[in-house]
């Protein structure tokens, strides 16, 4: 079959696409005997298109499916999108806002259900955004993590984890988003460097003099309930164990001695408020101290805030240091840079407020991820981020895993007003005329009601026949997709899906969820199935542009895929990401490189065209003998190729794979051989069709468009598609 003039991927890539998905290409079979390959897709974010990120997942995890594919393994590359709760709902309230509406004008399921309309058409478009990339994905086992036949297994490891005793409930300190209205973990805790003020705030002794502590939140002062200071500081030694008076309120205070306390910071002396901030609070625990709230979950100064209550955070600052001069208390104050936490979806500043909330005890959990990493038996490519992750894991703190949220899996926990002696009118106070759930201030009666926790849906206590009502709050998004690898392959049914491609072969993503997201997983993994989720863990880095900085919209540097894909082609573009793109670290990419890949294309295509333009030459099926010296180096120069190719693929450096077929086919096939052979192709058309077809099939896991168009105009072709052709052995 004759080549066109030139390679139209505009034209070409959607309808081959659709011949592959048509001829059930992508579909993974249960092949007894053999051991399969299976990729878990890294759900992207059903709320929004997919980025350069996710173009660059889609290249790695096809050339590996690819890859095993024409192996001859049974390969399963299993798709699906997240829920991603605090973030889609973060985008869909901004929405209603446009509109002068919030979620508690719609009431909880009505806005349930229109937040799961709009994710599930982002889901679609998202769906065939990865086709467009030529995700070669087995799309009849598509999954979402809020498909209702995930509700039961992801509850059972909820109960199982609870009698156990491995889940709790107690009011703790927790990471407060005022915007997104719900605790978060500490993972999803953005730190930034900032500028602003050291104040040094004199605090009055009972007996006689001050103490002069130096602060970042004079607002948070009206909480204090102790000063501490370093018990090895000889300044403060003769004041362990005083009473100091506190500025504004007039409160008596201790003067307490902890080693936690660094004498450099300031004056050596600092507040505690064990409301407001996680290492305070931890000091309040150890010395019995009191707790005072004074901001509210709103970012309002709250009732125990004295006259300052109702004001917002940053105008009570002021308020309290200008009182604080009208007294002579405020000492000085100088510029200061710090670490402050902000929300990493909305980018709000975070509250460190105390909360009735759900944690998972995660010790024993990490105990056993830790193992199965030392004992080889999950590798982590790179081998550096092993370190990281020990790291993280031997210092792990127990999870907090509700979200004041609505957009989720709520948790299937309820409560009996009845039993606890908790009157009708007080558990009326929870909700209002609507319905609706009022702010979590409202919700701290839980506290002291004893929880139901069950996997069924449960209407009337089974003591007093009461009806119940359920807990609000919804599961952090992790706690979900931390199951994602065995609930999509049935675990709950125990299906032979789940007997036969579990545990899987490989998890590639990047390497910023190492803790988010891998390393849940391989803790709930071995919690609830006994085994390993996966064999490897492939880290890739983040994809920065051609001046190495992070791209994005502020800065105008963003790279749409997509936009790309239409300019240039599929091809191009996943050439582009995977060249020069070594594990875990951080690539560069531009227009003009995706260009030059586009240019790569057209020089594959124009080969091509010079090897098969003449209709009439056959394709001799015994074995081939070259004896012309040229022939016979051209030969071992693919044995070569074929070798680093396939040892650079196992080894999963990728891109030298890439870098390999593409030195090799442009440099030493078309500029060498092809130049060679111009005056004698006809006898030496037996090897550059072999080199050609060869060549197609190494390109193919980079490059499948253009390879697949091109090896549908080969004479005498053995399949119906280059996908299942046979990887070479050399």
């Amino acid at each position: 079959m004759m080549i066109g003039k030139k390679y139209k991927p505009e034209k070409t890539e959607s309808r081959i696409y659709k011949f592959w998905e048509k001829e059930k290409l992508f579909v993974a079979k249960i092949e007894k005997g053999k051991k399969p390959f299976v990729i878990i897709m890294p759900p992207p974010n059903a709320n929004a298109p997919l980025h350069i990120g996710h173009a660059l997942f889609v290249t790695v995890e096809d050339i590996m499916t690819r890859y095993h594919r024409m192996k001859g393994q049974s390969t399963l590359w299993l798709p699906g999108a997240d829920h991603a709760g605090i973030l889609t709902q973060v985008v869909f309230e901004r929405k209603l806002a446009e509109k002068g509406r919030t979620r508690y004008d719609l009431g909880r399921k009505k806005f349930f259900s229109e937040v799961m309309q709009f994710t599930l058409s982002n889901k679609k478009a998202m769906e065939n955004q990865l086709r467009a990339l030529g995700a070669s994905c087995d799309w009849t086992r598509n999954c979402f993590t809020l498909d209702p036949k995930f509700d039961k297994p992801i509850y059972t490891v909820f109960k199982k984890l609870y009698d156990e005793k491995l889940i709790y409930r107690a009011n703790r300190i927790i990471n407060w988003c005022p915007r997104c209205e719900t605790a978060l973990s500490d993972l999803e805790v953005e730190h930034k460097q900032e500028k602003t003020k050291l104040w040094y705030i004199r605090y009055p002794l009972k007996q006689q003099g001050f103490i002069t502590v130096a602060t970042t939140r004079p607002e948070t002062m009206l909480g204090d309930t102790a000063v501490a200071v370093n018990p090895k500081d000889k300044r403060y030694k003769n004041l362990i164990g005083e009473i100091a008076i506190l500025p504004l309120m007039n409160r008596e205070i201790p003067i307490i001695s902890d080693k936690i306390v660094d004498p450099e910071f300031g004056t050596g002396a600092i507040k505690v408020t064990p409301a407001h901030d996680p290492v305070d609070f931890e000091m309040g625990q150890k010395h019995n101290l009191k707790t005072i709230q004074v901001i509210g979950f709103d970012n309002k100064m709250a009732d125990k805030a004295g006259k300052y209550k109702g004001l917002d955070v940053k105008k009570a600052r002021y308020k309290v240091l200008e009182d604080l001069k009208k007294k002579s208390l405020l000492e000085k104050e100088e510029p200061y840079t710090h670490s402050i936490g902000h929300c990493e979806r909305c980018k709000t500043t975070i509250e460190p407020q105390i909360s009735s909330q759900w944690f998972v005890k995660i010790k024993s959990l990490a105990e056993k991820g830790i193992e199965v990493v030392k004992k080889g038996k999950i590798k982590i490519i790179p081998k550096r981020f092993e370190k990281i992750y020990f790291n993280w894991m031997e210092n792990i703190r127990d999870w907090c895993i509700s979200r004041q949220i609505w957009w989720g899996h709520q948790l299937p926990v309820w409560y009996c007003p009845f039993c606890e002696k908790i009157t009708k009118n007080k558990i009326n106070k929870i909700f209002d005329e609507k319905g609706l759930v009022l702010p979590i201030a409202k919700r701290e009666i839980y506290s002291k009601l004893k929880p139901i926790v069950s996997v069924k849906e449960i209407q009337k206590c089974s003591k007093c026949k009461a009806k119940l009502f359920r807990d609000p709050d919804t599961l952090d998004t992790w706690f979900s997709s931390g199951q994602w690898p065995f609930n999509t392959l049935g675990w709950i049914e125990n299906s032979k899906d789940f007997k036969y491609f579990y545990p899987t072969s490989v998890m590639e993503t990047g390497y910023e969820i190492l803790f988010f997201w891998v390393a849940r997983m391989i803790m709930l993994g071995i919690y609830t199935t006994g085994k390993i989720p996966f064999e490897t863990v492939y880290l890739h880095g983040l994809v920065r542009d051609a001046f190495g900085q992070k791209m994005s919209k502020s800065k105008g540097n963003v790279i749409n895929p997509l936009g790309m894909v239409e300019k240039y082609g599929a091809d191009a573009l996943r050439m582009a990401l995977i060249m020069g793109n070594a594990p875990g670290t951080d690539s560069s990419l531009s227009e003009n490189k995706i260009k030059g890949m586009r240019n790569f294309g057209n020089k594959i295509w124009n080969a091509s065209r010079f090897v098969l333009q003449d209709k009439n030459q056959k394709v001799e099926s015994r074995k081939l003998k070259a004896t012309h010296k040229d022939d016979k180096w051209i030969l071992k120069e693919l044995e070569k190729t074929e070798k680093k190719v396939t040892k650079s693929i196992e080894k999963y450096r990728f891109d030298l794979a890439a870098q390999e077929i593409y030195s090799f086919f442009w440099h030493t096939f078309c500029d060498k051989y092809i130049e060679m052979t111009k005056k004698r192709k006809e006898k030496a058309f037996p090897v550059l069709f072999l080199v050609l077809k060869k060549s197609l099939i190494l390109l193919h896991p980079f490059m499948p468009f253009i390879t697949e168009e091109i090896y549908q105009k080969l004479p005498n072709k053995t399949k119906k598609s280059i996908m299942i052709e046979n990887w070479p052995k050399p």
